[in-house]
């Protein structure tokens, strides 16, 4: 048998190597919601879907918390509520309610009635509802074969904030337009939180709602955004629609880490539909924040980047050093859009009439009409020229 020769000699030992990085068993496993319980003092007020209400929580004092009566049912004063008091710990703006999980000692009848529809999927909190795409619905033969929205415009935005002022130009154009908003999931879930809807279907600026995906409260639920956009055509007779995340922006400063960013998959969706998307450009000059100010890099990432297929893209006449500015921010995007001067003259007027007439408070991120004028004129211009091409 022949000798086996010895090999190369082994290297010498080295620092051991490091185990692969894990996730702190603190950010796997750790509490994701403050969790306390109160008692009702009072009703502050309420709009369709929700109620807000005044709660005391102990050695915490009182607060302001608001509950779904369609989840929770109606609480009143006096009864003990379970309260999720995370973004009210947290400071948030929109979010800075204390929300009502449950009133434990009065519990809602069962649901009753048709819908398979689950949202707000696998969370304690997960609702059935009645799809109108579903096959229990009696909108589904309707939509079953659906492929098309016959031209109608989409007018697509960032921000719910965006809505009214949309709305308030549009309709000074064209007064009888039916226009319905369609509410995808990448803001609050609940439409309930929105006392814009109540109040612009209240005052007859807007028809209807949608909410697609996990998104719910809506006059139709729909599955996704593409049959959000069918049902507001063919169900509900849209000569319009807007389609906006609704309250409760989320944004991370990253290029891509932020919920507006489905603004240009809602231009695909559009298109792909036979609609005619309409992008509304994010403008500020109040922001405090550099990305935002003129055209926000959120637009040029959605509208630049994520939208595949072309949209007009409204751009504001604004006039002086600002408006340059603005105009120079959106020439990129003419590569693949149709950029639209759109004058603004006389809007402004247009818009206080509305916030007075409608009773809708027009802000954004805590900023009112005056403080940041040019985020309201560029959503106005969108609906201005979206009165157009209806002409």
């Amino acid at each position: 048998m022949p000798d086996i020769l010895p090999g190369p000699a082994p290297p010498p030992p080295g620092p051991a190597a490091e185990p692969p990085a894990r996730v702190p068993s603190a950010l796997r496993l750790g509490a994701v919601i403050r969790w306390r319980k109160g008692t009702v003092e009072g009703i502050r007020r309420e709009w369709p879907g929700a109620v807000e209400l005044t709660v005391s929580i102990g050695d915490d004092g009182t607060c302001r918390a608001l509950a779904y009566p369609a989840l929770v049912g109606r609480p009143e004063a006096g009864d003990t509520v379970l309260l999720n008091t995370t973004a009210l710990a947290m400071g948030l703006g929109t979010g800075g309610y204390a929300m009502v999980v449950a009133v434990p000692d009065r519990l809602p009848p069962d649901p009753s009635g048709p819908g398979h529809l689950v949202k707000a999927r696998y969370t304690p909190l997960q609702a059935t509802v009645l799809g109108a795409d579903e096959q229990d619905s009696p909108h589904h033969a309707v939509l079953r074969d659906a492929d098309s929205i016959g031209g109608m415009p989409v007018v697509v935005a960032d921000l719910h904030s965006a809505l009214p002022p949309i709305l308030a130009a549009l309709l000074a154009e064209r007064p009888s337009t039916r226009v319905v908003y369609v509410m995808p999931d990448g803001g609050a879930l609940p439409s309930w939180f929105s006392m814009s809807i109540a109040r612009l279907k209240d005052a007859g600026a807007l028809a209807a709602t949608v909410t697609a995906g996990q998104a719910f409260g809506g006059d139709l639920e729909t599955v996704t955004v593409h049959t959000g956009l069918l049902a507001a055509r063919l169900v509900l007779d849209a000569d319009v629609a807007v389609l906006a995340q609704g309250p409760g922006n989320l944004g991370t400063g990253t290029r891509w880490g932020f919920s507006g960013v489905t603004a240009g998959e809602a231009v695909n969706a559009a298109s792909v539909l036979g609609g005619r998307p309409v992008g509304s450009l994010r403008v500020s000059e109040g922001d405090k924040r550099e990305r935002h100010i003129g055209v926000s890099h959120h637009s040029l990432t959605a509208y630049g980047r994520v939208a595949l297929a072309a949209a007009d893209i409204p751009v504001p006449e604004l006039g002086g050093e600002f408006g340059a500015r603005v105009a120079a921010g959106a020439a990129p995007l003419g590569d693949r859009h149709r950029l639209v001067p759109v004058a603004v003259d006389g809007l402004a007027d247009v818009l206080r009439a509305a916030e007075k007439d409608w009773g809708v408070r027009l802000s954004t991120m805590g900023r009112r009409l005056d403080e940041d004028l040019a985020y309201f004129l560029t959503a106005a211009a969108a609906g201005r020229h979206t009165a157009a091409l209806l002409a």
